[in-house]
């Protein structure tokens, strides 16, 4: 049985821990803590600190290690250690933050040199509370800084939507 590792990283509050709660078959190990800064103010109690962690088994018996980063950029420490040997990354974007361009910006730079190497997909979260900015606006800005990664708006408690950003970021790799 081989091993896939993915990564799951993001904005505060887009849904990494609820995303790979929706699809690990083992029940998510967290590092979540009560949160003392601007998250408080930004609908969560708790915040991520060191990582999540779960795992999925897929029909031809590979397991993929699911890995979630914490969101704030003063744990980016942990980021670097997370994706070591990682297969690709997926960000999650809160369509519903203050700056959420500046998000995804953050993102794509903090791990320009990983994407290069591997590949991510991107899934924009919250869509629903707020529809503004569309995602034509993502593409916008990835064409404006030359990068082609797949945009899904999505619902991070939905298993299909999280089993198809996965099914996306494979393909990318594979065909990509």
């Amino acid at each position: 049985m081989s091993e896939i590792k993915l990564v799951f990283t993001g904005s505060s509050g887009a849904g990494k821990t609820t995303a790979i709660t929706a699809i690990s078959e083992i029940p998510v190990i967290n590092t979540d803590v009560r949160a003392t800064d601007l998250t408080t103010t930004q609908r969560k109690s708790k915040t991520t600190v060191a990582m999540d962690y779960g795992e999925l088994t897929l029909e031809d018996g590979q397991k993929l290690r699911l890995y979630g980063t914490p969101g704030q950029q003063r744990f980016d420490y942990m980021w670097k250690i997370l994706i070591k040997g990682a297969l690709g990354l997926i960000i999650l974007v809160d369509n519903s933050g203050p700056d959420p361009i500046g998000d995804l910006a953050r993102y794509i730079d903090n791990f320009r040199g990983f994407i290069a190497d591997t590949g991510a997909v991107i899934g924009i979260s919250r869509m629903d509370i707020s529809p503004e900015p569309a995602l034509q606006r993502y593409y916008d800005y990835l064409n404006e800084r030359g990068i082609q990664l797949p945009i899904f708006p999505v619902d991070a408690r939905s298993r299909d939507n999280i089993v198809m950003l996965i099914h996306a970021l494979v393909a990318m790799l594979e065909y990509g």
